[in-house]
């Protein structure tokens, strides 16, 4: 009869209250925050545990938001970015509101639709020191920032390489209706114009993922 936890069990899984979702250790979740006014915590659930009276317990590790961590929110974050930190816990299974999907970047941005559910995680986080790994991410257009899975972007047929319009000096309306692009590194003054209607626009995901984020 012996248990390293006296009068605890492990369990597979927990019903949300108030409804059919099941969560289950692995699965991501929308945790009910103190304060009201702020949206929910987002944590993964590590273990689900049960006292002898049946309160149950999970043991999470926190997602952080980019205003969250010590740097704070960064042009190239994206309105669905979380970091998964090392900080862990242990909470009431009764603050869990629901379920969420924290997707890979590379699965995010090929999504057709974002749901409310949906978010993305590029980065692991330090909540110590605000270190993240990795330290170090490809940078993508003249002003050399990471890649925002909500901005548009047009890639260029010569480099390769992808473009903010606003950084190109296009709006982000003429920039949809380009089928073909160069930057202005590829291309001399004289053949700017011209170029437009010689080089594509490659048919990525990162062209196709306008601003549609935000779904609460």
């Amino acid at each position: 009869m012996a248990k390293t936890k006296p009068g605890k069990k492990d369990l597979d899984s927990y019903t949300i209250k108030g409804t059919n979702k099941i969560v289950r250790p692995g699965d991501c979740v929308l945790m009910r925050p103190s304060d009201s006014d702020k949206p929910p915590y987002v944590a993964r659930v590590e273990k689900i545990e049960a006292d002898h009276r049946n309160n149950v317990k999970v043991k999470v590790r926190w997602y952080y938001r980019p205003e969250e961590s010590i740097g704070g929110r960064r042009q190239f974050h994206g309105a669905k970015e979380l970091f998964l930190s090392d900080h862990y816990d242990v909470q009431s299974a009764h603050t869990i509101e629901g379920k969420c999907i924290v997707h890979s970047f590379k699965n995010y941005t090929k999504l057709e639709n974002v749901g409310a559910e949906d978010y993305f995680c590029r980065f692991e986080y330090k909540a110590a020191t605000g270190g993240f790994t990795p330290d170090r991410v490809a940078v993508y257009c003249k002003c050399e920032m990471p890649y925002n899975p909500d901005d548009l972007m047009v890639q260029c047929e010569g480099c390769k390489d992808w473009f903010h319009p606003s950084c190109m000096g296009m709006t982000i309306e003429e920039a949809k209706k380009l089928d073909h692009f160069l930057c202005s590194d590829c291309s001399s003054d004289d053949d700017a114009k011209r170029s437009l209607n010689v080089f594509p626009v490659s048919p990525s995901v990162e062209a196709k993922v306008e601003p549609k984020r935000r779904k609460r």
